[in-house]
């Protein structure tokens, strides 16, 4: 394999890990949503997956989980379930790219060396999935505080829901797993080999045929 190829599954790997990072911190992260109210200007509330908490001025930060699984709305149980598929499924990206890897000493014989190039084309896949998976419920939920902030029902005194830090880590987790994926394709497309010009082959077989005729002159 060259050496472009090599640099582009490296590269493709360290981003996707990366950014399966970035999908697992916003999963864990209570800011998806955030209000300050006029009333309380010392205090903001933030809205997660698994908890909400209550942010003072003065540094004090209190975070409570739901009390139950049943009594979450519908668009965090819709978010809860596509972050962690979108987890697992860039996990299994993850384990199943890295034993495709060049640098990885496996598979080396060459009839072998087309597992290797499947392998990390389903990592690439898996990983553009998960991408997919981490942009839908972030979008969702951008989308549900767009339609609450700008609805004309709702008096200009109650407090609405803004976005928070963890939907731009989400976005950014996203777009970053879609590209490593896109990059691990990519790798796996410049490594293939290239077959040999029909010229080539044809002074290839006539050199053979000369030797082996030299050869028989002199038994």
């Amino acid at each position: 394999m060259d050496t472009c190829a090599c640099a582009l599954e490296l590269l493709g790997m360290l981003v996707y890990v990366g950014a399966w990072l970035c999908a697992l911190t916003t999963t864990i992260l209570p800011q998806w949503l955030t209000m300050s109210t006029a009333l309380l200007p010392v205090e903001s509330y933030e809205l997660g997956l698994w908890e909400t908490c209550v942010v003072q001025d003065v540094g004090g930060m209190e975070c409570r989980a739901y009390d139950s699984l049943l009594g979450l709305s519908t668009d965090l149980k819709l978010a809860r379930i596509l972050m962690c598929a979108a987890l697992a499924v860039g996990m299994l990206g993850i384990l199943v790219g890295i034993p495709g890897l060049d640098l990885v000493h496996s598979c080396k014989e060459d009839s072998d060396q087309q597992t290797k190039r499947i392998l990390i084309i389903t990592g690439g896949v898996l990983g553009m999935v998960s991408g997919v998976l981490c942009l839908i419920p972030v979008s969702y939920m951008a989308h549900i505080a767009v339609m609450h902030f700008f609805d004309d029902k709702v008096p200009d005194v109650v407090p609405r829901w803004e976005f928070g830090d963890a939907l731009y880590c989400g976005w950014a987790a996203g777009f970053l797993l879609v590209v490593a994926g896109v990059i691990l394709i990519t790798s796996s497309s410049c490594s293939q080999v290239e077959p040999q010009p029909v010229l080539q082959r044809r002074y290839q077989v006539m050199g053979t045929g000369v030797n082996y005729r030299k050869r028989t002159e002199y038994v």
